[in-house]
């Protein structure tokens, strides 16, 4: 238990429904006043999210069937840390070629979150792939249904001012990615 004076206990903690893909978490937990209460969380494992660009420097995109909200959603590759994977950038590189078909060069680590940390204990990790090239077939798990396209990334971000991509994990890819642009081209300027 931490020490922080904000901290929870943990009193109990069991699964309280699972399926492929995620768990739902039950804990009894006392509070910094001490009443005790329960609090129920979604429990999933690591995941990667990558943002490919080819050699011409289009971002490769996919367009997946998504049933919680019944339409097909346009994003960036996105998938769960296997325990096969070496580490999270060999779980970006299978991610990729799994939904896309392409193959990277390379890629890098852009940057980690915790999307949603007041209601699951997702983590993301988000990388660029350089140099892509559609190498591979697609490898899609028994309930994806993907097709991958090219964009650019002016036309994505449009995409994404216009109210055209709702994907949250692909919003954020493509913001912190700029960010990082510019704070490159800051340190240029000041340097």
């Amino acid at each position: 238990m931490s020490d922080d004076p904000l901290a929870w206990e943990t009193l109990d903690s069991d699964i309280a429904y699972t399926c492929p893909g995620f768990d739902v978490r039950h804990e009894d937990v006392r509070l910094p006043d001490g009443t005790e209460t329960d609090f129920d969380y979604l429990s999933e494992p690591e995941s990667v999210a990558i943002l490919p660009f080819t050699e011409d420097d289009d971002v490769v995109v996919i367009e997946e069937w998504r049933q919680a909200v019944s339409r097909i959603s346009r994003g960036l590759p996105v998938g769960g840390v296997e325990p096969e994977d070496d580490d999270l950038a060999s779980a970006a590189r299978r991610e990729l070629t799994e939904e896309t078909g392409y193959v990277a060069d390379r890629v890098t680590h852009l940057t980690t979150v915790e999307p949603a940390n007041g209601i699951a204990d997702s983590v993301m990790h988000y990388f660029v792939a350089y140099d892509c090239v559609p190498t591979a077939e697609q490898e899609l798990d028994y309930n994806e249904s993907i097709r991958s396209t090219t964009t650019t990334l002016d036309e994505l971000k449009a995409e994404i001012d216009g109210d055209g991509v709702y994907d949250g994990r692909t919003v954020l890819a493509v913001s912190y990615y700029e960010l990082s642009r510019a704070d490159e081209n800051d340190i240029g300027a000041d340097g």
